[in-house]
């Protein structure tokens, strides 16, 4: 008889385990796949269950295709079913036309497009408003605001409201939300216009026209009998409250529930809503059981989160035995989990770490895969200092920062630089810095002093007949002689390359990128051979190129046109060129990047990894040792500041019209930090290595949360020793 199971535990504890095993068993007792659903939180979390269903024991079982989809996915699934409608319920523009799914990097482009008549109006003006920051940051924000509105079931048109009634203190901050308001106002009205569905839009749209017509909610709950979800704590109320209603209409179900998670709080997630969903199984069960985490980095991390005090979610104070990996009859202490290194200044901190990672490559034959560098942000500075320290010890190493814009990756760089010289009558020719850097990385063996000597005596983007760039037969023979002849060749073999490529005027520009990458960058003599992590780049550009052509090729634009009585504007669809160019135009303001799978799931053959703490804690995956930098530092506790959003207002757990307090962001830090602890202690097999520089990377005096947590606990074992010792004194003493 199938169940409807509620299963909580600790990370590490085998819980997906069980879950992959659960798929199987459906699949060997005869369960079409058609018939099954696996929600995850992030596509990447999928993969596990994919992979399950490659196993040779059960492959030839499979006659169809098993849905393993985020919420978001389930939704959008859904709506192109139902699209003609839900539209006119909706009450998108043009219900007889498909609709068109945005990710984040269009939604972007095309708030930045319903937005700047306002911006240009003064909304936002730093005169009138206390808000400075960029515009993809100011755009991030407000999309988490129509997010968080859409997951929690209140209209988008109240979230300024809202926010002020909870956060705001000065008529500043109040102007600034009733700024946000209108233009978030402004943005929704343009997609109901022109079909396009952002995150929100999908599931106010799935919510409010699917969900709740019972006659179209059985596309759901009539298809997938058999459901599976994993990582619950990471999922949103909307899902929550939904799965409450869908889960008495199952066969079988399996919720996954990760205590002490939910690390995806500013994504909208509620561990709250979620451990509430155990009422509705009719089956509970605790996995307690550790199999890869060891005692000892265990009992480090409930002796720090005790020591927390969370008033939140309180930790209980840890057993003198543990549950993980330990020796027999071995005396557990929290201290043998890890090494601790404090330094004067952040290189020394840097210098130490490499060190001791290349003590365990080279003389503990570790795999570079299971090691892993975590700090509670990854700045530009810390990861091409670390990559070059590595790289010159001919260590392994990669990074992983998923929101790291594509125009901070070199690789990207180079790539659109090259783009706006094989395209020069877009009028967007680089600088010669630009210039200068692009040639330095895509020539091998090309310094930045002979770079720049190339680009001063050829790059001429003044000239419109020759340029802008010139052959290197031109140059004297003194410099020739100071340049190289190979290198000379190589830079008349890309000259020659991208002047070819200009022919086609109308490729799109991700087919002229992937020639050019396949074709040059990537083959001997130029800077992407053999660089796996150029590739990995120059492919989620290539990607990204084609969904937003994809996208915006069917939406039209406005374009002037001139006639006898003025100017008449009239809507055409974008050509190629166009799009080309706006492309570029898009990636160079900075807008935040999406989600490409292979920078989660792909690994260059072995290799350390660099990433910001909750980075790693989402893609889930233990390692053998881990290193935790800059301890000081309050990164590790407080949150990003958001001036125009807020993840604990805007969530189902609070109540509206509430003050937000300092006690609340004191006690939502700890509780925050608390979970970062646990997760991470949980996820490490063998060793923690933290390290801490007393002068901070900006140069500041760090003194973090962290740090103190750690001089706590020492204090307090300090005091459970000699309390120990005192009470075996005077034992011994009184016995006969």
């Amino acid at each position: 008889m199938f169940q409807k199971t509620f299963l909580t535990g600790p990370a590490g504890t085998g819980k997906t385990t069980v879950g992959t095993n659960h798929l199987k068993k459906l699949i060997t007792q005869g369960i079409s796949p058609y018939n099954i659903l696996v929600l995850v939180p992030q596509r990447t979390l999928g993969k596990i269950y994919r992979d399950a269903l490659q196993d040779t024991d059960i492959r030839h079982r499979v006659f169809g295709r098993v849905d393993i989809v985020t919420p978001d996915g389930l939704a959008a699934q859904i709506l192109k079913l139902v699209w003609p409608q839900v539209a006119r319920l909706a009450q998108f523009g043009k219900p007889n036309f498909p609709p068109t799914f945005l990710n984040i990097e269009a939604v972007q482009y095309y708030m930045n497009q319903a937005i700047t008549p306002l911006l240009r109006q003064g909304y936002f003006d730093p005169n009138v408003v206390d808000v400075t920051i960029t515009l993809p940051r100011l755009m991030s924000q407000m999309l988490d605001n129509l997010e968080k509105s859409a997951l929690i079931g209140i209209p988008h048109t109240e979230v300024g409201n809202r926010l002020k009634d909870a956060i705001s203190m000065d008529i500043s901050s109040r102007v600034a939300f009733d700024h946000m308001q209108e233009c978030i106002n402004v943005f929704r009205q343009y997609c109901l216009r022109h079909n396009l569905l952002d995150f929100s839009l999908r599931i106010e749209t799935f919510r409010n026209h699917v969900w709740h017509d019972p006659q179209l909610r059985r596309l759901v709950t009539g298809r997938y009998r058999h459901v599976i979800v994993d990582n619950l704590e990471e999922l949103n109320p909307f899902i929550h409250s939904m799965l409450g209603e869908w889960l008495p209409e199952t066969e079988s179900a399996l919720l996954i529930y990760d205590e002490d998670a939910g690390f995806r709080i500013f994504l909208g997630a509620n561990w709250q809503t979620a451990e509430a969903l155990k009422n509705h199984c009719n089956t509970i069960e605790k996995s307690g059981t550790f199999h890869v985490t060891s005692a000892e980095c265990l009992h480090l991390g409930q002796e720090l989160a005790f020591g927390l005090q969370n008033p939140i979610h309180p930790t209980p104070l840890p057993l003198g035995g543990g549950a993980g990996r330990r020796a027999p009859n071995s005396e557990l202490d929290p201290r043998d989990a890890y090494t601790f290194e404090q330094t004067r200044f952040h290189p020394q901190m840097l210098d130490w770490t490499i060190e001791q990672i290349k003590h365990l490559i080279v003389h503990e034959n570790i795999s570079p895969n299971e090691i892993v560098v975590l700090a509670p942000f990854v700045s530009d500075a810390l990861r091409f200092s670390f990559l070059n320290k590595m790289e010159r010890l001919n260590l392994p190493a990669r990074s992983h920062r998923p929101s790291r814009p594509l125009k901070e990756e070199p690789a990207a760089i180079a790539v659109l630089v090259l783009a706006r010289l094989i395209y020069p009558h877009w009028k967007l020719l680089p600088e010669k810095f630009d210039v200068t850097r692009t040639l330095n990385l895509t020539i091998k063996g090309l310094d930045l002093v002979r770079a720049r000597l190339l680009v001063d005596v050829l790059y001429r983007p003044w000239d419109e007949e020759g340029g802008p760039l010139y052959p290197y037969e031109i140059i004297q023979s003194e410099i020739r002689e100071r340049i190289g002849y190979d290198i000379g060749q190589r830079f008349d073999q890309l000259r020659t390359w991208l002047l070819n490529a200009v022919a086609p005027v109308t490729a799109p520009l991700d087919y002229t990128f992937s020639r050019l990458f396949g074709e040059l960058l990537s083959q001997p003599g130029f800077g992407f051979y053999r660089v796996q992590e150029a590739g990995i780049v120059v492919a989620n550009l290539v990607d990204s190129i084609k969904n937003f052509r994809r996208v915006t090729a069917h939406v039209p634009i406005l374009l002037p046109k001139h006639t006898t009585s003025g100017v008449e504007y009239q809507e055409v669809l974008p050509d190629i060129d166009y799009l080309n160019r706006e492309y570029v135009r898009l990636i160079e303001q900075g807008i935040v990047a999406a989600l490409y799978a292979r920078s989660w799931e792909t690994q260059p053959e072995e290799s350390v990894l660099l990433a910001p703490a909750h980075t790693f804690l989402m893609g889930n995956h233990p390692v053998s040792y881990q290193f935790w930098l800059d301890a000081g530092s309050s990164g590790w506790w407080e949150r990003i500041a958001q001036p125009i959003t807020h993840p604990h207002v805007l969530s189902a757990s609070w109540k509206e019209g509430q003050k937000w307090t300092d006690e609340d962001e004191v006690n939502n830090q700890i509780d925050r930090l608390t979970r970062l602890i646990l997760g991470l202690t949980r996820r490490c097999k063998q060793k923690i290595f933290i390290a801490n520089s007393e002068i901070s990377e900006q140069g500041y005096e760090a003194r973090g949360r962290l740090l103190l947590a750690l001089q706590q606990m020492l204090r307090r074992l300090q005091r459970r020793e000699s309390t120990r010792s005192i009470k075996a004194r005077f034992d011994s003493q009184c016995k006969p």
